[in-house]
């Protein structure tokens, strides 16, 4: 595997591609997956869509549950891709928790009991891991007397799974373009692992999403990883910085919101706490991109005053090759909780809840694509645009 400093400024240029279809005038259409546990299913919803509608995305870029449902999409042929997605979300989602029964997905219940029942199968998970997943580790190390063991559930079975939805051999072709982040748990440092530069295989995927205490790090090349929520759960930075002369489309689908209400009680606490420290700064990403960009242009237009000396001295080609051709619109789809979701909402993987999500990712998706400016290439001095039609205004004085 090609090793680089993960701190670097920006993600290598490695595959192109075009994406130019119909009513799509971009190029590159990267699609970007945040982490999210049982979250996930939205995501799936979201690409169902934009499979519907004949947008391929040339660049799949995903964290935890994000690198999952990217390597199911990038390791499968397009016409597979949904059915694959949904044999693994149901796969993962048993009826009802796996203790309820089937009929928990026919009940109309008001939000309180609907919430007692998430949280019940939230810790059916907790006790009896989910399948193709993980599983509990025996004994388990809060029995050990010592502390010995570094994690409370096994994730040999999602190696498994992978190797029999995803082919790696696809990925590796390149025929998509396809990262995942991780954390280097003895530096600390945020590493990609992406297929313009490396072989990717199942532990790349398992390493994305392995999160502390409950999964074990994974080696990979003598050093051991851990999920990438861990330092950001969201690669949109990985993508712009790749400096890339291609328009692209970003898709950006969140499964955490980082607005929401004021904490009433400790179990509302835990679960702000968990929205603020996943959810994705993709404004922040987006405001320092278009800042970076108005500084660009009048570099270029002094670049066209240069003389042909100062212009070709080292300095001014260190510039030149930070300039940024392409032209950007970011598009972002944020999973809005129901009001019975509580701090457990990423591992509540009942097949009710799953189905909920797929749904919710698949009508917001359905709002979203019906714009069609998403689709068209922005002017030069607004790239790069942002769009979100899914959050409401916040209120005076937010």
């Amino acid at each position: 595997m090609n090793k680089r400093d993960p701190s670097q400024p920006r993600a290598p240029r490695g595959i192109t591609g075009s994406a130019r279809r119909g009513q799509v005038e971009f190029e590159n259409v990267a699609l970007v997956l945040q982490g999210g546990g049982a979250l996930g299913a939205y995501q799936a919803g979201v690409y169902e869509k934009l499979l519907e509608i004949g947008v391929d995305p040339t660049w799949l870029a995903g964290i935890s549950i994000g690198a999952i449902n990217s390597a199911i999409i990038a390791g499968n042929a397009r016409e597979h891709r949904v059915a694959r997605m949904r044999e693994f979300w149901e796969l993962v989602s048993a009826p009802g928790g796996g203790f309820l029964g089937s009929q928990f997905d026919a009940w109309t219940l008001p939000d309180v009991q609907r919430g007692w029942l998430n949280q019940f199968a939230a810790g059916n998970v907790l006790m009896q891991g989910v399948p193709g997943f993980f599983r509990p580790r025996v004994p388990s190390p809060l029995l050990s007397w010592n502390g010995a063991g570094t994690s409370y559930y096994d994730t040999e079975p999602l190696r498994g799974t992978l190797e029999r939805l995803v082919d790696f051999d696809r990925i590796n072709a390149r025929e998509t373009r396809l990262s995942v982040g991780a954390v280097n748990v003895r530096t600390g440092n945020f590493a990609y692992f992406d297929n313009a530069v490396d072989k990717i295989g199942p532990e790349h995927i398992m390493a994305s999403c392995a999160l502390p205490p409950g999964f074990d790090s994974v080696e990979i090349d003598g050093e051991h990883y851990w999920d990438g929520g861990m330092v950001s759960n969201t690669p949109l930075d990985w993508v712009l910085s790749a400096c890339s002369s291609l328009d692209t489309l970003v898709l950006q689908v969140d499964l955490w919101s980082a607005r929401g209400q004021l904490p009433t009680d400790m179990a509302s606490v835990a679960t702000r706490m968990k929205e603020i420290q996943y959810s994705s700064r993709t404004r922040n990403a987006t405001d320092a991109f278009r800042r970076l960009e108005q500084l660009r242009t009048p570099f270029k237009q002094l670049l066209a005053l240069m003389p042909a000396e100062l212009a070709a001295s080292p300095q001014a080609l260190l510039l030149v090759d930070e300039l940024e051709p392409a032209l950007y619109n970011i598009v972002e789809l944020v999973y809005r909780s129901a009001t019975y979701e509580g701090q457990y909402k990423d591992f509540e993987f009942s097949h009710r809840t799953m189905t909920e999500h797929w749904q919710a990712g698949l009508a917001d998706a359905t709002t979203t694509f019906a714009h069609q400016e998403i689709f068209r290439l922005p002017r030069a001095e607004d790239s790069p645009a942002h769009y979100d039609f899914l959050t409401k205004p916040a209120p005076v004085g937010a």
